[in-house]
């Protein structure tokens, strides 16, 4: 089977955010549907909490996709129902972290997304 562009990207940053930012397989999800005003979404990553909540929200894009404003848009709309800390973009060649700040209703860029931590 041969990996599509956006697949090639997803298994990338899953080995990345496992190996380099020692987040437990076991609280990786990949590639799940969830409903956000009654539309059918896929999502590609997300790290789960140990009680469960969200920590982190991964949206890939293959890497000849520009990230753009649109695609930060779509994600902060996938967030609203989440309500994940962290939001992470990816084409495999340029990588973007924010932070939800949920009490102004807005997101803060990072250099980089935290390591795992208890």
């Amino acid at each position: 089977m041969v990996l599509q562009p956006e697949e090639w990207v997803r298994q990338h940053c899953v080995q990345f955010l496992i190996q380099e930012k020692g987040y437990p397989k076991s609280f990786i999800n990949v590639e799940k549907e969830l409903i956000i005003n009654t539309l059918k979404k896929r999502y590609d990553i997300v790290v789960f909490n140990p009680d469960g909540s969200l920590h982190v929200i991964v949206e890939c894009k293959a890497p000849n996709i520009p990230i753009n404003q649109e695609v930060f848009n779509q994600i902060a709309r996938y967030n609203l129902q989440l309500n994940a800390t962290y939001l992470m973009v990816t084409n495999g060649l340029n990588h973007y972290y924010c932070q939800m700040d949920f009490e102004n209703e807005r997101y803060q860029f990072l250099k980089e997304l935290p390591e795992y931590k208890l």
